[in-house]
């Protein structure tokens, strides 16, 4: 039970309400592979290292920016992405060792 004591009940719970929402999983499933997912549209910088830009996001998700962007911060607030300014875009890449955490969690817990 380390794992759930490490995140606490919590944040498991910020966690699972962020991915309860059916666009933010989505949002975390492109981010696994943002190459493969975002590759029509011409980076602004490395993905690998920033992630994504909102924008292109935004595009993918066909939602207006307003609601990416409140969808990125509930995301982010989970501990689920972390954002990188660019210039004047915001970018998100999953936090990879936040959700291994969280999926050990729920592999302990279940």
């Amino acid at each position: 039970m380390a794992a759930v004591a490490e995140l606490g009940a919590e944040e498991l719970i910020e966690a699972f309400k962020a991915l309860g929402n059916p666009a933010r999983l989505q949002i975390m499933q492109w981010l696994k592979d943002p190459e493969r997912h975002f590759g029509d549209w011409e980076p602004i910088a490395d993905r690998q290292a920033v992630g994504v830009c909102v924008t292109h996001i935004q595009a993918k998700a066909g939602l207006a920016q307003s609601t990416v962007s409140s969808y990125m911060s509930t995301l982010e607030r989970a501990g689920l992405v972390r954002s990188t300014r660019v210039g004047k875009w915001t970018h998100y890449r999953r936090d990879e060792e936040r959700v291994a955490r969280l999926a050990e969690a729920l592999a302990i817990t279940v």
